[in-house]
């Protein structure tokens, strides 16, 4: 009995192909753009992991220096003869070639043997690993990029992470030029330490414990937030698909649930049954989202590693794993997914009377009592959303005002539709445009959801799109302040910058150092640079806050700059005194914006850097010249001084450089917006299509007045249309309330630094465009069957009218 009851319910599907098909594309769209960021996120944590504990020795304490100017080598052996077991490491950012990687230089011997880099070197040829030339031990992926490039032999260990590479300390000494100085000791894991009997042996050094480490996995916490943000948006649209498709089926088969109950079927059987199905179809559905997912996500991850290399200088794999951590949520996902949105109409069968009649229209049908409620639930929202916003703080406060923004307008919309319905209803001159108004606003409840998805997709592209537009903008105009030198170049080592010191100033109007130290202040690992006195800095460095002859106070070493990102933080204030590395101190004097860095920077005079830091590398140089003077003299500094092409960046250049990886950056974002949209296209679609099927009963005795089926057709066009337009116009606001809280509160929690909002009303033109064809492709096949319907159904269902 009961296997012949299930399959009565099976049997609507054969009956009803589109709607399947519409059931099960709703949920597999929905878990593929959840499934594809959770698999770009889960990559990308897997390779930060595998980064901190191979290249960092991330799970072990290490000694630093309390200056960040390094341990010397007598400091280090004063630790070994007192029987400390502690490996030295010097890193590095070294270019070979074009390619910049991290260099890593470690002590085989030394090391702990319980640190994934052991490992990795002591399953290699030793004797080539400490052979003078050096050894490089570097990923596959590395060592194609590095195909031509270094002098040294290069050895594959895919252990290594993508973009570093393992060498013998003194090789990493010698390149680095550090000069002995060893950037961190690592502790082995039993060696008991405490600070009080470090300060004895070596006073200067500080344990620094695993939690307390830079983690690039934090510094990025922000960027995949903002992919999961996206994720959850698209997954929310494809469940009002879900939820539409259930409905409509559930309300379609009331007629069966009856007659299933009449022949002795329990209500407890029956509900089983339900889910049962809908567990199966969640289940396949879900698994075809998986598969798509992860073809999204593949598509997505190199420019995702892209981003995070040019934001964040994280290096993260561009291929992709199969990991049963983001499939096996994306199943979960599927079938959660599905039940939220049946719980409703699994609700109603569960309180269906055993006599009910069958009412194919009822799941359409919504009170002006309930969409007043939702109205009201809508407002509410959007104040809290004002209230968090004045009183909250943090990355998740911004995300929450998002969340109400969001769904306050969402479940406003229908309401707010109702009423320019029933203006434009009462505002009619004719019968036929009055009926038109009437029944457009009879199926406003079907296609709510649909219109609600819409509207999401449209505040969320146009919201996002501002933002990056504005980014774009400011940018531009940031990189011509801060980029204001014609050439920049990079001495290979100390004697080079010596002669170039010498030579540059009889062929350039000025020779601008840019010289830093790496070093701790307020506990962060932060860059501290020096600037020379020149009018260069005063006329286009970009300040967003200063004190009173702000250029002259850091000239005479008795002030310093901060970057935004510290002053938002609220690490420290203008006027406020700023202790470095090495216990001397500068006054804040101004703030400037440093886009693009998640880090704290600091910048003091030049003079004042060279005093306290005398070892600092003096490599690199910006060159003014007049802008027509500047390939000749690129020329000269090729063919007459030496230096090599590549060490020699020009504006034009340099801007480009950073304009693509700008580019590159949002490129993630912008495809998760159109498939926002698409998904939310195939929700109109979906909800046009289901209409269709049980618009006979109104248009038939319009038809029988008169008025031709093409006419009938033109009219579904314009009521598409019309929904269409008033949605457009209220997601306009939305998105700029959206884009509003990305640049003001999201944006300055994520990265530290707040933009300038603009709008781009041709923006809003080519979206409402690309919004207007995607309704139209909705409703064409539903408009060509009215057109097309046999006259014969249209009186069929007078002759079948109860």
């Amino acid at each position: 009995m009961k296997v012949v009851a299930f399959a009565a319910l099976l049997s609507h599907w054969r009956r009803k192909p589109l709607q399947l098909l519409t059931l099960v594309m709703g949920i597999a769209l929905a878990t593929a753009l959840w499934s594809g960021v959770q698999a770009i996120n889960a990559e990308a944590r897997a390779s930060y992991a595998r980064a901190s504990s191979v290249l960092e020795q991330g799970s072990l304490r290490q000694i630093v220096a309390n200056n960040g100017g390094g341990i010397t080598t007598e400091i280090y052996g004063n630790l070994r003869r007192a029987g400390l077991q502690v490996s030295p490491v010097i890193e590095g950012i070294y270019r070979l070639g074009t390619t910049r990687i991290r260099l890593v230089g470690i002590e085989p011997l030394t090391m702990p043997r319980d640190t994934p880099g052991a490992a990795i070197v002591s399953g290699s040829d030793l004797s080539g690993f400490f052979s003078a030339g050096g050894q490089l031990l570097v990923s596959s992926a590395t060592a194609e990029r590095l195909r031509g490039g270094p002098d040294m032999p290069v050895k594959v260990d895919d252990n290594v992470p993508d973009g570093a590479a393992f060498v013998d300390i003194s090789v990493a000494d010698r390149l680095l030029e550090k000069y002995g100085r060893i950037d961190r000791l690592v502790v082995a894991a039993n060696q008991e330490l405490k600070a009080q009997a470090l300060d004895r042996i070596a006073p200067g050094l500080t344990i620094r414990e695993p939690a307390d480490q830079p983690d690039v996995a934090r510094i990025t916490d922000s960027f995949h937030l903002n992919l999961t943000a996206f994720g959850f948006l698209s997954f929310v649209v494809g469940l009002f698909i879900v939820y539409s498709a259930t409905g409509l089926t559930f309300e379609q088969r009331r007629g069966t649930f009856r007659t299933l109950r009449s022949l002795g079927v329990s209500l407890r059987a029956l509900s089983l049954m339900l889910v049962a199905e809908l567990s199966v179809l969640a289940l396949v559905s879900g698994l075809i989202g998986v598969i798509l997912g992860y073809m999204i996500a593949s598509l997505l991850m190199p420019g995702v590693a892209a981003t995070l290399r040019g934001l964040y200088g994280a290096n993260v794999s561009g291929s992709l794993s199969i990991r049963p951590e983001w499939w096996l949520a994306g199943l979960a996902i599927a079938l959660g997914g599905t039940a939220v949105s049946s719980a409703q109409s699994l609700w109603r069968v569960w309180k269906l009377p055993i006599l009910a009649a069958a009412q194919p229209r009822a799941w359409a049908r919504e009170s002006a009592r309930s969409l007043a409620y939702q109205a009201g639930a809508g407002g509410v929202l959007l104040v809290l959303a004002v209230v968090v916003a004045i009183t909250a703080s943090g990355l998740v406060a911004g995300f929450a005002v998002l969340g109400c923004l969001l769904l306050g307008t969402a479940l406003m919309l229908p309401g707010l539709l109702a009423l320019i319905l029933t203006a434009s209803h009462r505002l009619a001159g004719s019968a036929l445009v009055e009926w038109f108004w009437a029944d457009t606003r009879m199926q406003l409840p079907g296609l709510s959801l649909a219109l609600i998805a819409l509207l999401l997709a449209l505040s969320a592209n146009i919201g996002v799109g501002t933002m990056v537009a504005s980014f774009r903008l400011t940018f531009i105009g940031w990189l011509d302040q801060r980029l204001a030198a014609e050439l920049y170049v990079t001495a290979k080592d100390e004697d080079q910058a010596a002669r170039l010191r010498a030579w540059l100033p009889q062929r350039a109007t000025a020779v601008l150092p840019i010289w830093s130290v790496d070093g701790e202040v307020f506990g962060e690992q932060i860059q501290i640079f020096g600037v020379a006195d020149d009018p260069t800095y005063r006329e286009h460095w970009p300040l967003i806050a200063s004190d009173k002859e702000v250029w002259e106070k850091v000239a005479a070493g008795q002030g310093a700059l901060i970057n935004e990102q510290m002053w938002r933080r609220g690490e420290a204030k203008i006027g406020q005194p700023l202790v470095m590395p090495g216990g001397w101190s500068a006054t804040v004097v101004g703030v400037y914006s440093d886009y693009g860095n998640p880090n704290g920077q600091v910048i003091v005079g030049i003079n004042g850097l060279v005093d306290h830091y005398p070892d600092v590398p003096k490599l690199r140089y910006g060159v003014r010249v007049p802008p027509e003077r500047a390939s000749d003299l690129k020329r000269q500094l090729v063919e007459d001084f030496g230096l090599p092409d590549t060490a020699i960046v020009d504006q034009a250049s340099l801007k480009r450089q950073s304009r693509a990886i700008f580019d590159q950056t949002f490129k993630v974002t912008g495809a998760l917006n159109v498939l926002t949209l698409a998904v939310a296209g195939f929700a109109m679609f979906s909800s046009l299509l289901t209409l269709s099927g049980i618009r006979l009963p109104q248009l038939a005795p319009l038809w029988a007045m008169g008025v031709r089926r093409r006419n009938l057709a033109l009219y579904e066009v314009a009521r598409t249309l019309a929904l269409w337009l008033a949605t457009f116009l209220a997601a306009i606001p939305v998105g700029l309330a959206l884009a509003w809280v990305l640049l003001a509160i999201v944006n300055v929690e994520a990265f530290g630094w707040r933009l300038p909002m603009m709008v781009f009303p041709m923006d809003w033109l080519r979206l409402g465009a690309i919004a207007l064809l995607a309704s139209l492709l909705s409703v064409l096949v539903p408009v060509r069957r009215l057109a097309s319907v046999n006259p014969v159904d249209l009186l069929r269902i007078f002759a079948n009218e109860r």
